[in-house]
């Protein structure tokens, strides 16, 4: 059997089977981060990310800063998306011995600049050769422990919502956005969100993740969704990857505490998009004319 038979989630299915943590790793594989024990307070956030050339960015299509600034921005996501916030990263880095030391030091350039925008503190590393770049990054967050959130806290009767827009990203959008680690702040610390993660794969296959995590189904109505500009179908953009926006659900008087009196908080839009329903209801995408279809696998992009 190979790899490509089972896909990217078969593959981490059957990895994470044997896996065995004690009793210091609240949350292992199968969110944004990982949560372990801490402090009388708070819990360690412990995520990591691969950014590989032609697969993430393209050498001749991204600048140096720009793949150094995405390859910490994409953990920083993570780190949102649990309600933390980023601290402490090492970096990783296979390069090709004949690439140029200016174009090195621009992708650090970059990495730099998001980790001083963000506080992260660069404290480690290693170097290997590759005849692509290949960048990984494993970073350390904190959260307190009443502002954690999780994929599966998800219940029948919250509304969904997003952050931003959706889609596009192929188009450059990738290599320049910014982490909300601002909105996600303001969200745990000014309202009940029961379940939150990151768009990184496509809204229609994180959502997918966030239900399965939470055991409920949804309703998601296309007509809702808010597009990036210059996408011209809101069917390619549910299922583009890279959006890194934020997607949560709270109950409806939440959000509409969240309308009513919190959006001048935020730097970007909040929109409602779809609401969580019982898990026997099932994954249900209503299109602009009303007409409904069951979401069926995996919609998005996946590696395998």
């Amino acid at each position: 059997m190979k790899i490509r038979q089972i896909g990217e989630l078969g593959l981490i299915r059957r990895m994470a089977r044997n896996v065995r943590v004690d009793n210091t790793v609240l949350h292992g594989i199968g969110d944004d981060t990982a949560v372990i024990r801490w402090t009388r307070n708070k819990h360690l956030l412990f995520t990591c990310d691969m950014l590989i050339e032609d697969l993430h960015f393209k050498r001749s299509e991204a600048t140096p800063y720009q793949i150094g600034w995405k390859a910490i921005a994409r953990n920083i996501s993570d780190i949102a998306a649990m309600g933390g916030l980023p601290r402490y990263a090492t970096v990783s880095a296979a390069v090709d011995p004949g690439l140029n030391v200016s174009f090195l030091d621009g992708i650090v350039k970059g990495m730099l600049s998001a980790c001083r925008k963000f506080g992260v503190n660069i404290v480690g590393g290693d170097t290997a050769r590759s005849s692509r770049i290949v960048i990984d990054i494993a970073m350390v967050g904190e959260v307190e422990k009443r502002n954690l959130v999780l994929r599966s806290g998800a219940k029948p009767g919250d509304v969904i919502l997003v952050t931003g827009s959706i889609g596009g990203s192929i188009k450059g959008k990738h290599l320049n956005f910014v982490p909300r680690l601002k909105e996600a702040r303001e969200l745990v610390s000014g309202y009940k969100v029961n379940a939150m993660i990151d768009i990184s794969d496509a809204l229609l296959l994180d959502l997918r993740r966030l239900l399965d995590s939470s055991g409920v189904g949804a309703r998601l109505y296309e007509g809702l969704v808010p597009l990036s500009s210059g996408v011209s179908t809101v069917e390619s953009a549910i299922r583009e990857g890279e959006d890194f926006e934020l997607l949560f659900t709270m109950r409806p008087g939440e959000a509409k505490k969240l309308f009513r009196s919190g959006m001048a908080k935020f730097d970007t839009d909040i929109t409602l998009i779809g609401e969580i329903t019982a898990k026997k209801d099932g994954y249900i995408l209503v299109d602009q004319d009303g007409k409904k279809r069951r979401v069926k696998g995996a919609e998005g992009f996946l590696h395998f």
